[in-house]
């Protein structure tokens, strides 16, 4: 009996076999150490990240939100932003970016995304300026989030931050490795080290993920990342020594450890995403029932964190009927093909509960049609040439 293949979303465990002996080792030499808060491998991982971003600095964390977090309140420690200053950010984003502009008391300024690239359409920010001076908000930075492992920085967008004096807080939870064309603002070319500051996830799907939580920032000021390791250790400066009222963020021994095995191996993981783009991308190029994503003429600047395709709309189609297609097409590729697929993200940020009341905004009739569209296929490992073939086939028939 045939029976059809099961190709998961993501695989942790079969991704993860390769490296088995080397993490299995590097978790017993933290053991043995009997160190597990700070100390050498942790210090070993921070340089192996401020290497790998051209930056002078790198700071691990606790996680994704809170080197977010950690960055903006130390912008606002050194005084580069103001609280109730507005954020530039991408509406299409993931709630995290939202968070930690709201927990500094922060203004969210949500602008559309580009509909090619799903980052944020660099064309509205100057507009979206002057319409926050209006309502009395300074915007005092930009957060570019490079959406799906695409870098979200070009020569318009640099242009910008010049103009308006923008400080900048990279969200760069989602691609690490990727690369510009255009220099950021020290001269490096890489994701995390284009602003001011980079804010990194290490979440354990992520191309580069630790095995539980966390995350790091990188920069080029000294007195930024000073600030951010003081914040992440309850302010201190020195043990017991307290200079502000900081935070237990700290990124720990075992994770720093399992990420030094990881970052090895940057490069391969990077070429594997984008190799298995390239072969979904040729395998859908006939399928006239979805938009596959934009691929950039540069090819380093994504690194393919997700695939994400979205449903074709056909004339008069709503945002629900657009969800309804895309709850289809899933459902015949987990069925027929055994292919499952995600999400991402489903609700924006502006329609959370959470921020339903207190989040003002412009309409935002991009970002939710995104929403109702947009569906993420599987990357991270090759997808059969067969299941490839009868993935194109059956959303072909949707």
């Amino acid at each position: 009996m045939n029976t059809k293949p099961h190709i998961p979303f993501l695989d942790l465990k079969a991704l993860d076999t390769p490296y088995r002996d080397e993490l299995k080792a590097a978790v017993c030499a933290v053991i043995d150490s009997g160190r597990y808060i700070g100390g050498p491998e942790v210090e070993k991982f921070e340089h192996t990240l401020a290497t790998a971003t051209d930056t002078q600095y790198a700071v691990g964390v606790s996680n994704g939100l809170d080197a977010l977090r950690l960055s903006l309140r130390a912008a606002i420690e050194l005084e580069y932003i103001h609280r109730g200053d507005g954020v530039i950010v991408a509406a299409n984003t993931y709630i995290a970016s939202i968070l930690a502009i709201t927990d500094n008391d922060l203004r969210p300024v949500l602008v559309e995304p580009s509909p090619n690239t799903y980052n944020l359409d660099t064309a509205l920010i100057d507009k979206a300026i002057t319409k926050a001076a209006t309502c009395g908000i300074t915007v005092s930075a930009i957060m570019p989030v490079h959406l799906y492992g695409r870098t979200c920085w070009d020569t318009a967008l640099a242009e910008v931050v010049d103009r308006h004096h923008l400080f900048v807080i990279e969200d760069n939870a989602q691609a690490i490795g990727a690369q510009s064309e255009t220099p950021g603002i020290s001269g490096t070319y890489f994701t995390g080290g284009l602003g001011h500051v980079g804010a990194f996830s290490f979440y354990p799907t992520k191309n580069i993920g630790a095995i539980g939580d966390a995350g790091a920032i990188a920069t080029n000021d000294e007195r930024l990342a000073q600030t951010v390791r003081a914040l992440a250790n309850y302010g201190s400066d020195r043990r017991y020594h307290n200079i502000v009222c900081g935070y237990n963020c700290r990124l720990d021994t075992m994770q720093a450890a399992i990420l030094s095995v990881r970052m090895k191996h940057l490069a391969e993981i990077t070429e594997r995403h984008q190799a298995n783009a390239r072969a979904l991308d040729n395998a859908l190029r006939s399928c006239d029932t979805i938009i596959r994503p934009e691929v950039p003429t540069y090819e380093p600047s994504h690194v393919w964190h997700q695939y994400v395709v979205r449903v074709k709309p056909r004339p008069g189609d709503s945002n629900a009927a657009l969800d309804k297609r895309r709850t289809q097409m899933r459902h015949a590729l987990e069925t027929i093909a055994g292919i499952s697929t995600d999400i991402h993200y489903e609700t924006p940020p502006h329609l959370q509960p959470c921020y339903a009341s207190t989040l003002s905004h412009d309409p935002l009739p991009q970002t939710e049609r995104l929403a109702a569209a947009v569906f993420s296929l599987p990357i991270a490992a090759a997808i059969p040439a067969g299941s490839l073939k009868t993935l194109a086939e059956v959303l072909s028939q949707c």
